[in-house]
Formats: structure tokens, C-alpha cells, sequence
């Protein structure tokens, strides 16, 4: 786990190195390890190195080619480097280093881009610059796990690790205002977009190539299609699901430093657990505790790890003093996940003990866990009985049902069983909530979102399932949870490995038949079996309670002194996003109700968010031509 960054300018320009310096130093929690440089004539790579595989300095970055005219830059792990070595071996290879990245470079030689992107499994973002072809090429794995950002204009290209890298080299334009708006709507900015206009984010599973200003990018991986594997039975699909997640957590126990587990009290990292134990892995687990709220489940999770017999140690969560500063600087853009707090305490915490941490992440996502995915299914299998003009119907009757109480959850049913995705979309109070206040200001004004805009459908209601759980995947999972767990963990140099996102695990949960994931009208149906069989039906059936932190709550009681940062003449205001005075009212009723919406809270980080961006310093003149190739670096002792 790294940070990487590289320039590189058709028109052999003379900042190459001064630019990836900059984003260098932007990185470097990233990878505190150690740093490195390559240079070219009008091109330059750079590497944060966090060791985990080969501590050596043969596993040191930028990686260059026996000849000097290929270099590689690699953030992430390759979970089956060691049977690729083995081919390349083969085929007359002789390695260095004992690391992974070596075995991309070797194969980007042997294999090209396109044969050996599929090749890998494991969670990846690289850098290829091939100087002798004046092709740079940039992947990103699978699923979007590792973060890749870029910035082309011209004849010139920049990329980084993170947003914050390229605009420390002074890359990115003007705050975009739709990403201001999806900011508001979800608490975060979808990987379709980047807060500052003309960067944008690599797709998952996507190769880019550059040269001499061109782009193209291609798809080298798709997943399958919802209920593809009709005749799988559930017996079949617990068997094969048990197999693939041992074989899934093996792979990731492969390390040169210590490794943790984060447990909640959910069944997908009791079944992480579950595995390393099975593995007879030496593991330690880590909780986070709420102290004196509903919201805790530590006392779950220990009795979970206490059945399990392994190492557990439970970690507070601060309750008062609390700042926003490690949230604003974890994260490149402004993002208001209330579980991300969580996350970055526990990764400080487990800093101490471990520099590689397990998590239960995906397994929600790609065995359908959430209740929205069910309540699709259900009103999916209505729409396939209603004929064609219940849609005009249910429009004329919807006024008589109320908006609260039992009544409005059998409204949403109903409108998802005659609009389909496009009700789905707009079953959301983010933007509404500004929009029914007036709260807008004139950069806002008049604004919408795509996702909004999405017709109502009879027939989008009768393939619901599967379009909630594409349009889940593109938000929620690739622009929340994936940046979440990355911009937390690599806050405090920690990698963190998910066995959920595996992409055999992936292709193997997407096909099967919604009937095997619900069986027994019951949410995740196989894993639940797989704790139940290994761990305990206490375990299995337990309720979930979700990793987050109850900041609604918070906000109106411990950390209510945030507030007054909104109670001030704002920058939200000054520049035009929230109109003035508007803040008055909900501010008020915070005080009345002793809660805060978590409307407020995004505001909250957005103006703390936009101080720093208009603080940060901008990034010095670009200095002398550099000639010829070389490498740099400096290592810790």
C-alpha cells in the first residue's frame, strides 16, 4: 500500500520533477517508508512506499526495466504475484526482489496491458510509463478499491493516489458545482466526478493509455450479470461461498509485517475471523466502542471473539474534544461518512500492533445485506404482475397515503413497484432538505442531479433487483465505502485487506438467483448459513447495528460547541453555496430538538473543508531542465 503520482508532458517540459515532488509530499502518510524518483526527458514518475512484501530495497519504487526505458509505479497487492512469478519464471525471467511489483513490470513486458490485467487478483492502481514508446498506461483493479485520479489538458498528463496530490501540484480548476450538489445530496462526491473541475477519477477495472495528448480507455473485466447461475441450489451456493472465502483470506495473509482483523458485531467480519482462524492464522481483532450509546455493539463483538478464541482488544471512541482536522486531511475531498471517524480512530489504534488490517467489507454489497435490496426483490415481483396502466393509477392515488407512519413505508413499496429505479433514486432527503428551506445559494440555484432525473418506469420496476444493485454499486459501495476504508486506514500507513472483495467471491455472489440470496425471506442468506453452521445461530441472527458514529446525536450534545463554526459569518455563504441567513433556522431547531440532521453535518464539513482548500498553499514556480534519466530516494533507518 502506496502512494504514487507521475507527470508527464508531450512538450518536454522542465516541471516534470518539481510537480511530482509536490504530490510526493502530499503522500507521504501514504507511504512513510520511504520515497522515490524517476526521471525521464519530460516525464517523471514518483513512489510513497508503505513495505509490506520484501522490506528490502529491491522492493523499492519507482521500479525501472534492465534497459532504463520502462518505469512502474504501484499502489496496492497482488494476491497471486507468487503463481505469475512462477509463470514468468518460465518464460526466462529472473527476479530481484521478492515483492509484487516486480512481477507487474516483468509481466507488463512479456504480456502487454491487455494479457496481464486480467491475470491479477488483488487490489491494484499503477503507473506505466514506456518512454521508448512515449505511452504512458494507467489501471485500476476490479472493483475500484484503490483509489486513481488524473489530470489531462493539452499535451500534458498528471496522476496521483489521491485528488489533494494532483492540486498540491497546482492541477484541477474551480470548485465544480456539481460535485458541491452530490456532496449535499450523499455526504460525499461520486468517483464519476472530482470536486475540482478537469480532474477526474480512473473507472474501476479500466486501463487508460496517453500519448502525445490522446486518451483511450478501455474495460478489461465486467461483472455477471444478477441470477446468471439460475440452477445453483443454496446448499451449492453455501459450499462454494465457504470455499472461496477461506481461499480469499488465505491469499491475504501473505505479509513481511504484522496483521490484524477488524471485528464488528456483524456477520461478515465474524466470517473474516472465522477463516483466519480456521487458516490458524496468528490474528489479533480490534472493536470500536461508543461509549453510553444505543449504536455500540463492542460488547457483541467480544463474545463473538470470545466463542471464536481469538485476541480481541476494544478501542474508545473519543467522546468530547473531538476535531475535525484528521477527517479533512484523511480525505481529498469533502466527505461526511459519520463511519469514517470511526475508521480512522480504530486505524490509529491498531497502528500500534498491526500494519496490515482485515475488514468485513463487500460482504453487504455483493450477498445483498442491506434492507433496500430485499424491499427491490419484493416490489420487483410486483411489477411483473401489475398491468400497464398501474403506474397513471397509483400516481392518482398516492396523495391519500400519509408521509409518516406505517402508511409511508406501503407508499415508497408502491412507488417502487411502478417507478422503478428512478423512485429508488429520489427516496433520498439530501437535497430536499435544502431545497424545501431555500437554502441554496446562487451556485447552487437552479441545479439538478442525473440521478434525480431518472424516469419513472414500469418496466425499470420489473428488473428492480438488478438495477438497485448496479446504481448501489456505482454510488454508495464505489464512491462511500471504498474511499472510506482507503482514506482511513492509509491516514496511519495501515493496509487494509478485504476477503469480500475478492473478485471470484464477486462473480460468483452476483450470478446467483435472488431466491438463493433471500432464502428463507431472510438478508444474506448464504453467509448467515455459513456463521450459523461455524460460529452460532446467536451469532447469525444477531440484529445488525452497522460501524458508524452517532454524530446526529453528538452534534446536539458532546461535540455541540462544532456548531458555532455555522453560527459564524461562513465561507458557505460568502461563496455562494448557502444563502444568507440560511443556516438561522436549522441551527435553531438543533438547540430545540437535541438533534442535528445530518444535513447539517455535511454543511458542518463543508465549511471546514472549503477553509482548508482556500488556505493551502500554492505550489512554487517550476524550476530548471533536467537532463537524461535518474533516480532518487530517501529511506527510513
Amino acid at each position: 500500500m502506496c502512494g504514487i503520482a507521475g507527470y508527464i508532458s508531450a512538450d518536454s517540459s522542465l516541471k516534470t520533477e518539481q510537480c511530482v515532488r509536490a504530490m510526493l509530499a502530499s503522500l507521504v502518510r501514504r507511504g512513510p517508508d520511504s520515497d522515490g524518483l524517476a526521471t525521464w526527458p519530460g516525464a517523471a514518475l514518483g513512489h510513497r512506499r508503505l513495505a509490506i512484501l520484501d522490506l528490502s530495497p529491491a522492493g523499492h519504487q519507482p521500479m525501472l526495466y534492465e534497459d532504463g526505458q520502462t518505469g512502474l509505479v504501484f499502489n496496492g497487492c497482488i494476491y497471486n504475484f507468487q503463481e505469475l512469478r512462477e509463470e514468468l519464471e518460465e518464460l526466462g525471467h529472473r527476479f530481484r526482489s521478492r515483492c509484487d511489483t516486480e512481477v507487474l513490470l516483468r509481466g507488463y513486458q512479456e504480456w502487454g496491458v491487455d494479457v496481464l490485467a486480467p491475470k491479477l487478483r488483488g487490489m491494484f492502481a499503477f503507473g506505466i510509463w514506456d518512454h521508448a514508446r512515449g505511452v504512458l498506461t494507467l489501471v485500476r483493479d476490479r472493483l475500484g478499491v484503490k483509489p486513481l485520479a488524473y489530470c489531462a489538458r493539452g499535451r500534458e498528463i498528471a496522476f496521483a493516489s489521491t485528488v489533494a496530490a494532483l492540486r498540491a501540484a497546482g492541477f484541477g480548476a474551480e470548485l465544480d458545482p456539481q460535485a458541491v450538489l452530490e456532496f449535499l445530496e450523499y455526504g460525499y462526491v461520486t468517483d464519476a466526478r472530482s470536486i475540482y473541475e478537469g480532474v477526474s477519477k480512473l473507472p474501476p477495472a479500466t486501463i487508460l493509455e496517453w500519448r502525445d495528448g490522446q486518451i483511450s480507455q478501455r474495460q478489461y473485466w465486467t461483472l455477471p450479470e444478477m441470477g446468471e447461475s439460475r440452477g445453483v441450489s443454496f446448499e451449492e451456493a453455501v459450499e462454494e461461498t465457504e470455499r472461496l472465502l477461506v481461499e480469499s483470506v488465505r491469499l491475504r495473509l501473505i505479509s513481511d509485517v504484522p496483521i490484524g482483523v477488524l471485528l464488528s458485531a456483524g456477520i461478515d467480519s465474524t466470517l473474516v475471523c472465522w477463516a483466519m482462524r480456521e487458516l490458524n492464522a496468528d490474528i489479533k481483532a480490534f472493536t470500536v466502542r461508543a461509549p453510553n450509546d444505543p449504536s455500540d455493539e463492542s460488547a457483541e463483538a467480544a463474545r463473538t471473539a470470545a466463542k471464536l478464541g481469538i485476541e480481541h482488544e476494544i478501542v474508545d471512541m473519543p467522546e468530547e474534544h473531538v476535531s475535525l482536522d484528521d477527517l479533512l486531511e484523511a480525505y481529498s475531498e469533502p466527505f461526511a461518512c459519520s463511519s469514517a471517524l470511526a475508521m480512522l480512530w480504530v486505524s490509529e489504534a491498531v497502528k500500534r500492533r498491526a500494519t496490515v488490517l482485515l475488514t468485513g467489507d463487500g460482504g453487504d454489497d455483493v450477498f445483498l445485506g442491506y434492507p433496500f435490496f430485499r424491499n427491490a426483490w419484493w416490489a420487483e415481483r410486483l411489477a411483473r404482475g401489475l398491468p400497464g396502466f398501474a403506474p397513471a393509477a397509483w400516481s392518482g392515488m398516492r396523495g391519500l397515503f400519509p408521509d409518516s407512519g406505517p402508511a409511508r413505508k406501503l407508499r415508497s413499496y408502491l412507488d417502487f413497484a411502478t417507478g422503478g429505479l428512478g423512485a429508488h433514486a429520489r427516496a433520498h432527503n439530501g437535497l430536499p432538505y435544502f431545497e424545501k428551506r431555500s437554502m441554496f445559494g446562487p451556485r447552487l440555484a437552479g441545479r439538478e442531479l442525473a440521478e434525480r432525473q431518472i424516469p419513472a418506469s414500469l418496466d425499470s420496476a420489473r428488473h428492480l433487483l438488478a438495477g438497485v444493485f448496479g446504481f448501489h454499486r456505482r454510488m454508495h459501495f464505489l464512491s462511500e465505502f471504498m474511499p472510506k476504508v482507503d482514506g482511513g486506514t492509509m491516514h496511519y500507513a495501515i493496509e487494509a485487506r478485504a476477503p469480500f472483495l475478492d473478485q471470484k467471491l464477486w462473480e460468483f455472489a452476483a450470478a446467483l438467483p435472488p431466491r438463493v440470496h433471500f432464502h428463507g425471506g431472510r438478508l444474506k442468506a448464504v453467509l448467515r448459513e455459513i456463521v450459523r453452521r461455524h460460529v452460532g445461530p446467536e451469532v447469525a441472527f444477531r440484529k445488525k447495528q452497522g460501524f458508524t458514529v452517532p454524530v446526529e446525536s453528538w452534534l446536539a450534545s458532546r461535540w455541540g460547541g462544532m456548531l458555532d463554526r455555522l453560527r459564524e459569518r461562513t465561507r458557505l455563504e460568502e461563496d455562494g453555496w448557502i444563502s444568507k441567513d440560511a443556516l438561522a433556522e436549522p441551527l435553531r431547531q438543533v438547540a430545540e430538538t437535541h438533534q442535528a440532521p445530518e444535513q447539517l453535518w455535511r454543511l458542518l464539513v463543508l465549511e471546514r473543508w472549503l477553509e482548508k482548500d482556500a488556505s493551502a498553499a500554492r505550489p512554487s514556480e517550476p524550476v530548471g531542465p533536467h537532463q537524461g534519466f535518474e533516480t532518487s530516494s530517501n529511506r527510513r533507518s
